[in-house]
């Protein structure tokens, strides 16, 4: 039994499929084309999905990026199709060295139901929701699920139920009720917003790479940053983020100032003379929250909890989709060892959730408890002396590939946090850049395509910039 209909849910049914018959309870009606899903409201922001989720996913569904990018995505080779001025300078556009799938939410999810529930061995429950677990505090044996049309409650047997419901979850509380102990949470909130609007690229700039300025942590203002993300049916999303003294609005006559006073006007220059196709959406569901299922001293059999039920990271760091890919292809990995009749399957599976959060909750709560104003408990001894090592390390990756591969090998979840402090990375990173810092966004001629605003920008780049990329 899998209690969610999300992307989350759909994997682990796919991974489940091939172990017994697999129920899928969702309280939504999920759209049969990419469309927005009730819910899903963060879906309307921007959403990458990082190299190392990307591969996981299409291990487990074979095909599935060519069925994402003949519906329009795009395949960004990193850093190549990548503008990004981090905390320390500009990136160069070397070689591909990972990539990233960009397009809409709507778009990753409709791909990944289209294959999911052809399986013969999967039924879609919509209009019902979750009320509780059945069983003990050491054996859950189903669970209680409400018609939301007529409020009818049953209950439905289950040899394992899989909670992906998602950052509203409830398992804690339906734990309690069971008998077993409080649930530890950690919670770090930067008070970040963000604000997206979508607008019409310009004719000429199908091939155009994300455009990203980051904040810089270390300074004492609120973080700001802007990203433009190329997705499909020719159209630029853009997203605005601000921490808490800095946010954006939900006003359309706000948003272009905003971008310009970010630490670089680059993105309000290449969205000043485009058409905007929709008004401003606002969030403010960007707190990092982990829930230690974890650490209970007894959990029961027949139970596992997976994604953003467990963790939700802030999502200008790109982490959760690709993480519940990785707790997916650890689902499928322990039941091909274990087998579902395994009783201490759900219990190695929810500890082996708790270390694959570890690295994205470092990386993301580490930069946004510097923020003025962030709540949470600061970071350990270790994590503060790493900070300077790290602010090396981004600022050696400006002017080295070789350290900018480790970067991005970490950043796209595609290898373990350890990668940044190898010998030959270590190394490089004590020695410096290589090459000298860029002067500004490595946009590259041609420029005629360019919109108005940003030409000029780029003709001043060439004397500083030795990347070797088109724009």
């Amino acid at each position: 039994m899998v209690l969610g209909g999300g992307l989350t849910g759909m994997l682990a049914a796919a991974v489940l499929a091939s172990h017994a018959q697999v129920h899928i309870v969702e309280r939504d009606l999920l759209p049969t084309s990419p469309a927005p899903r009730k819910g899903l409201p963060q879906a309307q922001h921007a959403h990458l999905l990082w190299s190392g989720g990307a591969r996981t996913i299409e291990n487990l569904l074979p095909g599935i990026t060519q069925q994402w990018l003949s519906a329009g995505a795009r395949r960004i080779p990193l850093p190549t199709g990548l503008v990004s001025l981090t905390a320390q300078g500009w990136l160069r556009r070397w070689p591909e060295m990972q990539y990233l799938i960009a397009c809409s939410r709507d778009l990753l999810d409709w791909g990944i139901r289209q294959q999911v529930l052809t399986h013969p061995a999967i039924r879609l429950l919509t209009h019902t929701e979750p009320v509780g677990l059945s069983g003990t505090a050491g054996h859950v044996t189903g669970v209680d699920v409400r018609d939301t049309t007529t409020g009818d409650i049953q209950r439905l047997d289950a040899d394992l139920v899989i909670d992906a419901t998602g950052r509203g979850s409830v398992a804690a509380t339906w734990l309690a009720t069971l008998g077993l102990p409080p649930v530890a949470e950690e919670h770090v909130d930067s008070g970040l917003a963000y604000a997206t609007r979508i607008y019409r690229a310009p004719p000429g700039t199908a091939h155009w790479p994300i455009v990203n300025v980051q904040s810089d942590a270390q300074a004492p203002v609120p973080g700001q940053t802007a990203t433009l993300v190329p997705i499909e049916d020719t159209q630029w999303l853009v997203t605005l983020s601000g921490t808490r003294g800095g946010q954006p609005t939900r006003e359309a006559d706000e948003f272009l100032p905003f971008a310009r006073n970010v630490r670089h006007p680059v993105v309000a220059d290449l969205i000043a003379d485009t058409e905007p196709l929709t008004g401003v959406r606002l969030s403010r569901s960007t707190v990092n929250r982990r829930r230690r299922f974890d650490l209970l001293p007894t959990w029961p059999r027949g139970f596992v909890v997976l994604g953003d039920a467990v963790a939700t990271y802030n999502p200008l760091y790109g982490q959760g989709m690709s993480v519940a890919a990785q707790e997916a292809a650890a689902l499928r990995d322990a039941l091909n060892r274990h087998g579902l009749g395994d009783p201490g399957l759900a219990r190695r599976l929810q500890r082996t959730m708790g270390r694959l959060t570890q690295a994205p909750w470092a990386m993301a709560t580490g930069q946004d408890i510097l923020y003025p104003g962030a709540v949470g408990p600061r970071p350990p001894a270790a994590t503060r002396l790493l900070r300077g090592y790290t602010d090396r390390l981004l600022r050696t990756a400006t002017g080295d590939p070789v350290v900018t591969r480790a970067l991005l090998d970490v950043m796209t979840l595609s290898a373990p946090l350890q990668r940044l402090l190898q010998p030959n990375v270590a190394a490089r990173v004590l020695l410096g850049p290589v090459q000298p810092p860029l002067t500004g966004p490595p946009l590259n001629p041609p420029t005629r395509h360019m919109p108005s605003g940003a030409r000029s920008q780029a003709r001043s780049q060439d004397s500083a910039r030795g990347d070797g990329a088109g724009s």
